[in-house]
């Protein structure tokens, strides 16, 4: 008895089976104009990718070395410009503190030094002018 309902499921999959694969010939026949503009239209949305990424992938942004004459005619230390850095990427006093393991006194000196030399009065005026100089990016 189990083999013979094998046997009826197996003859009824393998008869669904053929009347899908029927079906799906007569609809590949009958939209076989959509089918090939569908391809095509695929293979040059690829080709554009592909393209747009190379060509435009590369962003033209300028490495900024940090100009150092105007670090020197500044008098900007290395570490008031790591600070400054740090504080072009947005991040608070202690978080500053944490990255260049020194205490949030140090940071507050080193940014009053960096507010006098670039003669600012808040943050934002201070990486606007080192901005402006090429100093941060």
């Amino acid at each position: 008895m189990r083999k013979q309902l094998v046997a009826y499921g197996m003859s009824l999959a393998a008869g669904t089976a053929a009347l899908q694969w029927l079906d799906y010939q007569r609809l590949v026949r009958s939209h076989a104009g959509d089918i090939y503009v569908f391809l095509i239209a695929i293979a040059f949305l690829a080709l554009g990718v592909y393209l747009g990424a190379r060509v435009f992938g590369k962003s033209g942004h300028v490495v900024i070395d940090g100009n150092p004459r105007a670090l020197e005619a500044l008098g900007i230390s290395p570490r008031e410009l790591d600070v400054l850095r740090e504080i072009a990427a947005g991040r608070s006093n202690k978080e500053i503190a944490a990255r260049l393991n020194v205490s949030p006194n140090t940071v507050k000196t080193h940014i009053a030094r960096l507010f006098e030399k670039l003669g600012a009065k808040r943050r934002t005026d201070a990486i606007n002018r080192a901005r402006e100089l090429g100093i941060v990016s």
